[in-house]
């Protein structure tokens, strides 16, 4: 089992800027990668950006490219998502996850993920 906890979550104004913790206890060995999710009221749980532990290779969605920077510290096991210029869509719950399969490439669909944490909220004030 990996367990997953989210931290640093808050209230921010429009055009501010959060970073998000992650930090894996349990078999962490066994993840490939790690990712971040985000699911804002009445709507799906989305893809937002995500890093494998080994070699250094990331993805991000289109919402956050350019805006959002996912960094990992395989000796910690933390896996931390920088937001800048947030925006009041940016608004939701947002999610860690980790994956223990060996993928060509990042798992952007949350079915591909294994383990989740519970979530920190994210709220962008207009």
């Amino acid at each position: 089992q990996v367990h997953l906890v989210e931290s640093g979550g808050g209230l921010v104004q429009d055009g501010g800027s959060l970073r998000l913790s992650c930090a894996a206890s349990g078999r962490t060995l066994a993840m490939h990668s790690m990712g971040w999710f985000r699911q804002a009221p009445g709507k799906e749980r989305e893809f937002v950006a995500g890093i494998t532990l080994g070699y250094v290779s990331t993805a991000y969605a289109d919402s956050a490219k350019g805006r959002f920077t996912i960094s990992r510290d395989n000796a910690k096991n933390t896996a931390d998502l920088q937001m800048n210029s947030l925006k009041p869509e940016d608004t939701a719950v947002y999610y860690c996850a980790a994956d223990v399969t060996r993928r060509i490439t990042i798992p952007t669909t949350r079915f591909q993920y294994n383990y989740w944490g519970q979530g920190t909220q994210v709220t962008v004030s207009s």
